[in-house]
């Protein structure tokens, strides 16, 4: 993995924190806009929905609220931040860039278009590989108290829900330099409280609805990565550059086709088309790993505390204070101890870090051995020859 480690200048500092303090500094409480008589009806039911949804983050899922999401910015432009993710050429791996709070992270946020796309450019003139795509919120990891945007407002309820649970597990656990480990455990905490969520208010319709389009973006993620996997084939083989080149645009106009066949199987269009369109490259198949290739473990440890999210929450914790590498073997290991292959079975097809793990592991302090490869089930055996 490209590392760009102690050399975040100090414009970009200035940038983010002249950005971050402006949005803050223009919030409203909700309260006061919700006595304002000129506040718009459709914005006052939205922001009360808002503070159920926060209520509800508070008891039911025991996430850190504090005070955030009871103040409100209008942005006036349609995203809050724009990132940038960078990829060499020939490599599927991001660039990471490390800073003095977040630590090394996968992508580089801005508050400005403009900005995002100047440094893309810079990247690109140095042979890398860009990806610069919009943010509807950001987390200030409790350092603040986060207001609710314009930019996701006016989300359907299920997605609005979604938004602050997952922005609320980042302030409720962050570990620096693990950007798949904190983003795969925000989007599990995301999924399990819009499934309480909306239970709690008898929307067994909404959250089937819900449970597609979320299904529908792990096969877009389960699609990508596969094919992430089979470019990182070609550009570790010895062949010419010419021909990894060429190979890759073949790989680049499989994928489109795949896409196209898996939205075909939804019944038609759907919004993830223009994706998939112009500007694919490198960059962008590694924009999306992030958020979903740990999630199938985490979704297990869950299950493992009987969706006692406390228990989960001390779990995770615990896994925090280990090593990058101990850390993410001590959650596939977990994954593994539970019995059964029927439940095992979509995590062995879904995570793609378990042959990583199992190829190199042997023995993990207080787990014991990994068990011999004869005696996993076959589907699990096909991925770690």
């Amino acid at each position: 993995m490209a590392l760009i480690a102690g050399c975040t200048s100090l414009g970009y500092y200035s940038h983010s924190i002249k950005g971050g303090l402006g949005i803050l500094s223009r919030r409203r409480s909700i309260e006061s806009l919700l006595a304002d008589p000129t506040t718009p009806t459709e914005l006052n039911e939205r922001l009360e929905l808002v503070l159920d949804i926060r209520e509800f983050a508070d008891r039911r899922l025991a996430l850190p609220v504090g005070g955030s999401y009871r103040s409100y910015v209008d942005l006036e432009r349609p995203y809050a931040v724009w990132t940038v993710v960078a990829a060499e050429e020939l490599s599927v791996e991001p660039v990471e860039w490390c800073f003095l709070i977040a630590g090394c992270v996968s992508y580089r946020g801005y508050f400005s278009r403009e900005k995002a796309e100047r440094f893309a450019r810079k990247l690109k003139q140095k042979g890398l590989e860009t990806d610069v795509g919009g943010a509807a919120a950001f987390s200030t990891l409790g350092w603040f108290s986060d207001p609710v945007l314009s930019s996701f407002i006016d989300y359907p309820e299920p997605e609005l829900a979604g938004l602050v649970f997952h922005e609320l597990a980042h302030q409720r656990f962050y570990v620096k330099d693990d950007t798949t480990f904190n983003e795969s455990f925000a989007t599990v905490v995301e999924l399990e409280g819009v499934r309480r969520w909306l239970l709690q208010n008898g929307r067994e319709e909404a959250l089937a609805d819900y449970r597609t389009a979320k299904q529908r973006q792990m096969e877009i993620g389960d699609l990508v990565r596969s094919y992430r996997e089979k470019l990182a084939a070609v550009y570790s083989q010895e062949g010419s550059e010419a021909w990894k080149r060429a190979r890759k645009e073949e790989l680049f106009d499989e994928l489109r086709q795949a896409y196209r066949g898996l939205e075909s199987s939804w019944g038609g269009q759907s919004r993830y088309r223009a994706w998939f369109g112009d500007g694919l490259n490198n960059a962008r198949l590694a924009s999306l790993g992030a958020y979903y290739d740990l999630v199938p473990a985490f979704e297990t440890l869950l299950e493992q505390a009987d969706g006692d999210l406390s228990v989960f929450y001390e779990e995770t914790a615990a896994l925090g204070k280990l090593e990058k590498k101990a850390r993410r073997e001590r959650l596939v290991l977990g994954a593994l101890a539970v019995p059964g292959e029927s439940r095992l079975e979509p995590f062995f097809q879904r995570c793609p870090v378990v042959a990583e793990v199992l190829d190199e592991l042997v023995v993990v302090d207080d787990i014991g051995a990994i068990p011999d490869k004869a005696h996993l089930p076959q589907f699990a055996q096909e991925g770690i020859e």
